[in-house]
C-alpha cells in the first residue's frame, strides 16, 4: 500500500499557502518571498528564497504567465502550464507540502494554483559561486588550472566534462534532517563494483543526523568506521582531473554540496602518496619524482626516532657514522627538545593559517629568528635536531594529502615516545605495531596497505614506480572492476 502524505495539496489554494507560510516562517524571514498573483482568473501564489531564485528567469515565466486570457486554462490546467505556458526545462511537480517545503528551502520555486491538487516546481535557481581555480593544495607546473567550487551543480559538470562515458551515473541523495544536504554518489557504471556502489550509498543513507555543517568531513566521519583512527580512509581532491582518472579506475566519487573537495572511495595508502604533477611529466621523470616523495614522506615517518635511537645511543654506530651524533646535548633532553619543536611547528601552521596574507612575510621572519638562531643561542634547541626535524618537515609537507601528512605527522611522536622510552627495544616495536595497524585497517573491505599486504607484485611495482600510460592496460584487481581492461 502507498503511504499517504501527511499534509497533501489541498484544491484550495488558501490553505496551501497558509501551510507554506507557517512552514516556512514568511513573516518572520526577511528573504522568504511569498507573491500572489491572479493569471487568466485564476489565483496563484510563488514561493521562493531571495538569493536563490533567477530574477530574469522568473521575470520571463511571469511574463508569458501575464499574456494569458481567460479561459486559456480551463480543461486540463496542469497539463497546459507544464507543456505550454511555462517554457522552462526544469519543471517536476510535488502534491506533499512537506516535500515542497524542502524544496522551496533548496533553491527552487514552488507555484501553487487555485484548483490543483499538485504544486509545479521550477527549479530555477542560483547559488553564490566563486569561479573554478587551480586548487592551492594540488598544484602543477603545467596542467589545468580549473578546480571545484562550493556548489554542486558545478562539480558534476567539471567532471562530466572530463568523463563523457554514456554508463557514467550521477546518483542523487539529501542527508541531514535539517539540512538537506545535497550529495551525488558518482561512478561508471559498467567499470566500477556493483557491490562497492551500493555500500557507499547504504553507507550515505544510513547517516542519521540533523545537519552536515562541515559538509564532506562530516559523511567521512560516518563512513570511515573508526572514529578515532587518524589515517584517511577516502582520499580528497579538487582537481577534476583527479577524480576523473580513479573513475576510469573503479573508485566512486562523493560530491557534497558546499564543498570544494570531492571525496574518492575506497583508497589505499599509496593513493595519498600519488600526485598529478607525476603524470604531466615523462614517465622517467614522472617516477623519480615519486620516489623522491615517498624517500620524503618516509623519512618524515622514521628519520627523527631513528636519529634520536643512533644519538642516544652511540654504540650502535659504526666509527665512520659517528658524525651522525650529537656533538652539544644541551642543557635540555633531546626528546623535550623534539616535543618543543613539534607543538612548535604546529602553531606555527595554525598560526599562518589565521594569518592574512600581508601579514604572512611578516610572521615568516619571526618564525625563522625565534625558532632558528635565538633558540639556538638561548641553547633552547641544538644545530642537529633542527637540522634533522626540517629535513622530516620538508618530508610532511612533500606528502600530497594534507589528512595523510598529518596522520604521520602524530605516528612520528609515537615513534618517538616509544624510542625515547624503552631504547631499541621500543623503536623495533612501535615500527612493528605502527605497521600492524595499517595493515588492519581497510576502506570498504579494500585492504588499507595492498598490493604491499597482501602482496601483488605486478600491482606493488606500479605503485612504486610511475609506469608509462600505454603499458598500464588494466585497472587495479582489487577494485574488482566489471571492465578490467582499460
Amino acid at each position: 500500500m502507498e503511504q499517504k502524505n501527511k499534509h497533501p495539496v489541498h484544491a484550495d489554494i488558501k490553505k496551501n499557502v497558509e501551510f507554506l507560510k507557517e512552514s516556512l516562517g514568511v513573516d518572520k524571514s526577511f528573504d522568504m518571498i511569498q507573491l500572489d498573483v491572479n493569471y487568466a482568473d485564476t489565483d496563484m501564489s510563488l514561493f521562493m528564497v531571495d538569493g536563490f531564485a533567477k530574477d530574469d528567469i522568473m521575470h520571463l515565466l511571469m511574463k508569458f504567465l501575464a499574456k494569458l486570457e481567460p479561459g486559456d486554462l480551463d480543461n486540463d490546467t496542469l497539463y497546459k502550464l507544464l507543456h505550454r505556458y511555462i517554457p522552462y526545462i526544469e519543471l517536476e511537480t510535488s502534491d506533499d507540502l512537506d516535500a515542497i517545503t524542502d524544496k522551496v528551502l533548496a533553491g527552487p520555486t514552488v507555484l501553487l494554483v487555485d484548483g490543483l491538487t499538485k504544486a509545479i516546481i521550477i527549479d530555477a535557481r542560483t547559488y553564490p559561486v566563486r569561479g573554478p581555480e587551480e586548487p592551492d593544495t594540488e598544484r602543477v607546473v603545467r596542467g589545468a588550472r580549473d578546480g571545484y567550487v562550493e556548489t554542486i551543480v558545478f562539480n558534476t559538470a567539471l567532471t562530466r566534462r572530463r568523463v563523457r562515458d554514456r554508463t557514467l551515473r550521477m546518483e542523487y541523495m539529501q542527508v541531514g534532517r535539517r539540512s538537506k544536504t545535497d550529495i551525488v554518489v558518482c561512478y561508471i557504471e559498467d567499470i566500477a563494483d556493483p557491490e562497492m556502489v551500493q555500500q557507499v550509498k547504504d553507507s550515505i543513507g544510513k547517516i542519521d543526523t540533523d545537519g552536515l555543517p562541515m559538509a564532506e568531513k562530516t559523511i567521512e566521519e560516518y563512513i570511515s568506521g573508526r572514529h578515532w583512527n587518524p589515517f584517511p580512509t577516502v582520499r580528497y581532491t579538487e582537481r577534476p582531473d583527479t577524480a576523473a582518472v580513479h573513475l576510469y579506475e573503479g573508485h566512486v566519487c562523493i560530491i557534497t554540496d558546499g564543498s570544494p573537495s570531492v571525496m574518492i572511495t575506497p583508497t589505499t595508502y599509496w593513493h595519498h602518496m600519488q600526485h598529478v604533477e607525476e603524470y604531466r611529466n615523462k614517465p622517467f621523470v614522472g617516477a623519480y619524482l615519486r620516489m623522491v616523495r615517498y624517500m620524503l614522506v618516509w623519512a618524515s615517518v622514521f628519520l627523527l626516532p631513528l636519529w634520536y635511537l643512533l644519538a642516544s645511543n652511540p654504540n650502535l654506530l659504526p666509527e665512520q657514522f659517528s658524525y651522525i651524533g650529537i656533538n652539544d646535548p644541551g642543557k635540555i633532553p633531546m626528546f623535550v627538545q623534539f616535543m618543543i619543536i613539534e607543538i612548535g611547528l604546529d602553531g606555527l601552521r595554525m598560526a599562518a593559517i589565521h594569518t592574512p596574507t600581508a601579514l604572512a612575510t611578516a610572521l615568516g621572519l619571526v618564525a625563522a629568528l625565534m625558532i632558528g638562531q635565538v633558540a639556538v643561542e638561548v641553547g633552547l634547541l641544538t644545530n642537529e635536531v633542527i637540522l634533522y626535524f626540517s629535513v622530516a618537515a620538508i618530508g610532511t609537507f612533500a606528502t600530497p594529502s594534507y589528512e595523510m601528512s598529518l596522520a604521520n605527522r602524530l605516528a612520528r611522536m609515537f615513534l618517538l615516545i616509544t624510542t625515547a622510552a624503552f631504547g631499541v627495544g621500543g623503536f623495533v616495536v612501535g615500527v612493528l605495531l605502527f605497521i600492524i595497524y595499517l595493515v588492519r585497517m581497510n576502506s570498504f573491505g579494500i585492504p588499507y596497505l595492498w598490493p604491499f599486504m597482501p602482496f601483488n607484485w605486478k600491482s606493488f611495482r606500479d605503485v612504486i614506480i610511475r609506469a608509462p600510460i600505454p603499458l598500464k592496460k588494466g585497472r587495479p584487481k582489487v577494485l574488482h572492476p566489471k571492465d578490467p581492461d582499460r
